[in-house]
């Protein structure tokens, strides 16, 4: 069966766009970060691994999809959930991050405003109209108190 671009289309592989993009724009960038890059950037990969396989954890714990387009058939608010909504999109960013500052490519950084706001546009407000539909005021009440990328309100 032959993929089509909806099966395509999904987080992972606007990720790899985007490090494929870092990557190439990093053979014509100025070096800008050093060792202190090298060094940054891994921390913020291995950051991110560790804060997407805690959310996968988490999801899985709760029996709900991990996978963008599908209904949950749960609300999960614990964990790495009570600081952000959507922990597994904020790791890839900071995968994306970690990844352009090893790379030692300065150039590529508008890639992560790029990748934030496709995320954002493609998937997040899709995911957060079926949570609202789904779990109506619960939904609404994490959301008053958690923010969709990092930290608490209030």
């Amino acid at each position: 069966m032959r993929p089509t671009l909806r099966d395509i289309d999904i987080p992972p592989s606007w990720l790899i766009l985007h490090l494929v993009a870092a990557w190439a724009v990093s053979k014509v960038s100025p070096a800008l970060f050093g060792a202190a890059g090298r060094v940054g950037g891994l921390i913020l990969v291995g950051t991110g691994l560790v804060l997407m396989a805690a959310a996968v954890a988490e999801m899985a714990r709760h029996r709900t999809t991990v996978i963008p387009r599908r209904n949950p058939s749960a609300l999960v608010t614990g964990g790495v959930f009570g600081l952000s909504r959507n922990p597994i999109y904020l790791a890839d960013a900071m995968i994306l991050l970690g990844a352009i500052l090893w790379l030692d490519a300065g150039l590529a950084l508008p890639l992560v405003a790029s990748f934030v706001w496709l995320i954002q546009t493609r998937f997040i407000r899709d995911e957060e109209a079926r949570l609202t539909e789904a779990f109506g005021p619960e939904f609404d009440l994490w959301a008053a108190r958690t923010r969709r990328w990092f930290g608490r309100r209030g």
